[in-house]
């Protein structure tokens, strides 16, 4: 371990050193000189090494400081294999699951020593992300996250990458290490309670049917009523929007039979909730409400809403743990493995027993 050449930096830096030449940048050989250390030991800090002495550590970094130092990523690359950035392929930013999943990934990985590089791909086709592969494998980076890529429902579709990867919300193959909530026992849960409740049967108002986690939604939905012996109403699908749901709502209020609604998204949720409250059904009296997500609003809609929470920072922090995972052990890391993070029902004033029903 380096325990540090001399415990103080002025008297190893003669005032002439310390104002060298402004033409070039600091070298290590400034920062050794102004610190009172070797070349050497300024290169340990540089790289991130354990073999320094806290204190050492700390006046070099602050010679670094003094100096306007700035490290060089490439030379770090070399000496320690790695660039120290991950790669994030994403689709459609304006969706709040994969913008909450983003954020989540860039926390970690800053936490981790990461930064992160995102491409957005303009369309799910095999070219365009490709591309998007390309475009962040030419910055350099490590590994990377691909979010909610429906192109990998297609059999036989690979992400060739040269760096390991992993999936966020998709890859029904298992080709990859994947990361997503539990959207199966969300999706049982809500139905569950709505049923618990008294009602007879559940409307579903699903997600686009290109995507993994509203399909997933749909088939834990269907299962759970056919498993309580529940009628299942034809499923309606909408496009994660307040507008589709309050298109479908408007329908649905028209329907006398409808007691209970559970709908793939808060979004699309909200839009119902106003389009029955427009034609006289009262949430919950007349009809209850359930969402999926938990957007930070959920908890103020009108009336508040039941809703299932998915946990975002786990994802993102889970996501990074097996990325860095794989970047460190690229044979014997946890190869393909899969983590469902857990849901949480929230009850709210949203969902209540049918109008009619006895008190259980």
């Amino acid at each position: 371990m380096d325990h540090g050449e001399n415990p103080d930096p002025a008297a190893a830096v003669r005032p002439e050193t310390a104002s060298r030449d402004r033409r070039r940048p600091p070298s290590q050989a400034d920062v050794a000189a102004l610190a009172g250390v070797s070349s050497q030991t300024v290169s340990r800090v540089a790289n991130d090494r354990s073999n320094v002495e806290p204190e050492t550590r700390e006046r070099v970094l602050s010679a670094m400081r003094i100096l306007g130092y700035q490290r060089n990523s490439a030379a770090r690359a070399l000496t320690l294999g790695r660039f120290q950035a991950l790669g994030v392929v994403t689709f459609d930013l304006s969706a709040h699951g994969n913008a909450r999943t983003l954020a989540a990934i860039s926390r970690a990985a800053q936490a981790a020593g990461y930064s992160v590089n995102v491409v957005c791909a303009q369309e799910q086709t095999e070219d365009a992300v490709q591309q998007a592969v390309r475009r962040l494998t030419d910055q350099a980076v490590d590994g990377l996250v691909v979010i909610e890529a429906q192109i990998l429902d297609r059999p036989g579709f690979n992400v060739s990458s040269g760096v390991p990867v992993v999936v966020a919300d998709g890859d029904p193959e298992h080709r990859f290490p994947s990361v997503d909530t539990d959207q199966a026992a969300g999706a049982t849960a809500a139905t569950r309670h709505l049923l618990d409740l008294g009602h007879r049967t559940v409307l579903h108002v699903g997600g686009p049917q290109d995507s993994y986690a509203a399909r997933r939604r749909a088939a834990a939905w269907h299962a759970a009523l056919k498993a309580a012996g529940a009628p299942v109403p034809a499923l309606e699908l909408g496009d994660w929007t307040a507008e589709s749901g309050y298109r479908i709502g408007r329908r649905l209020a028209e329907r006398p039979d409808v007691t209970a609604v559970f709908a793939a998204n808060d979004h699309m949720a909200l839009g119902v909730v106003r389009a029955l409250g427009e034609a006289g059904r009262r949430v919950p009296q007349d009809v209850s409400v359930v969402g999926f997500d938990d957007v930070p609003e959920s908890g103020y809609f009108a009336p508040p809403l039941t809703t299932v929470r998915q946990d975002f920072e786990e994802v993102g922090r889970q996501c990074v743990a097996l990325l860095l995972d794989r970047i460190d052990r690229p044979e014997g890391g946890r190869t393909n493995r899969s983590i469902a993070v857990p849901t949480e029902l929230l009850v709210r004033s949203s969902s209540a027993p049918p109008a009619g029903a006895l008190p259980g």
